[in-house]
């Protein structure tokens, strides 16, 4: 088995398409194919069936698929080694979601970006069901999320820190001076929200839902920035990380509601199950835990001096 022949093969395994394999490897799509029956001949079996227009993996691609990716991830390390390469180098794909990329994560990509100038980190927005996915058919290699759970069927997750949420309105809303508010309050209130597929948004629609036995009304935005000026605007209330509105409670432009959601959320940081991380992948991931927990502690100490519902810091 010659090692371009099984780096194809994870690509059309991991793409489940003999054309777009063929753009991101930059191949004709007849060399995709026919390197892809050369590992064929070469293993005596059939990796993929043809479904018309769609391929899936047989039996014996499922099984050669953990092996092929082994021997890329070892080929790669190996080469590194050879070469006595001491600065970090290497593409790191991640998935990740608004939140935290633009509040959470800024520092962390300006430092390593400026620390170890030869790994490339390429971002791709996604939300958590499709970043898992990514992550288990290595089109990630890493993925950060923001669930309520912890433990995800095949990946492997670092828990980075809780990520409090806050129900914020514009200070002239009716609902500003209320000094406790339950769910029911909310029923009738119009709400602004991120689309759905957003962990936040999801559980905070189900909870409302389970309360008032009706779908809440909401008005949906595309993005956190647009749902704070919707917000800001005097358009509704809405579920967002404290992260997202840290400086707008801080300068009153919102105010925050005496509403403390039922449920919590955690960002963490998740890669394949029993994948080799290389050593730019795992520097960048212990580097993200050390950063992050430090925001953390930071943000512990603002609390302590927070000011009540309702009031700006």
């Amino acid at each position: 088995m010659e090692l371009r022949l099984l780096v194809t093969f994870e690509k059309v395994a991991t793409v489940l398409s003999f054309t777009q394999a063929a753009a991101e490897l930059k191949y004709a799509q007849s060399s995709v194919t026919s390197q892809i029956r050369a590992l064929e001949a070469s293993l005596g079996t059939e990796l993929f069936d043809r479904l018309g227009s769609r391929i899936r993996l047989t039996e014996a691609g499922e099984r050669l698929l953990p092996y092929a990716r082994r021997i890329i991830d070892l080929s790669a390390e190996a080469r590194t080694a050879v070469n006595g390469v001491d600065e970090p180098n290497g593409t790191i794909n991640i998935g990740t979601m608004e939140s935290l990329t633009s509040y959470r994560l800024p520092a962390l990509l300006e430092f390593f970006h400026h620390r170890y100038p030869l790994v490339k980190l390429s971002l791709r927005p996604t939300l958590g069901d499709e970043t898992r996915q990514a992550l288990r058919q290595g089109v990630y290699d890493i993925g950060f999320l923001m669930e309520r759970e912890t433990v995800h069927t095949g990946l492997e997750t670092e828990v980075l820190t809780a990520e409090p949420l806050v129900l914020v309105c514009a200070p002239t809303h009716a609902l500003a001076g209320e000094a406790k508010l339950a769910t029911v309050d909310l029923s009738e209130v119009q709400l602004v929200g991120t689309e759905p597929g957003c962990p936040y948004r999801d559980l905070f629609e189900r909870e409302l839902r389970e309360s008032t036995g009706t779908p809440p009304p909401f008005m949906e935005f595309g993005t956190i920035e647009a749902t704070k000026r919707g917000v800001a605007g005097g358009l509704g209330v809405a579920l967002l990380p404290r992260m997202a509105v840290r400086q707008e409670l801080a300068t009153g432009v919102l105010v925050a509601l005496p509403w403390e959601p039922p449920f919590q959320l955690h960002a963490q940081v998740a890669w394949r199950e029993g994948k080799r991380l290389p050593h730019h992948v795992r520097l960048f991931i212990d580097e993200t835990v050390r950063l992050v927990r430090e925001q953390e502690s930071s943000d512990r100490s603002e609390q302590v001096n927070r000011p009540p519902y309702g009031e700006t810091w």
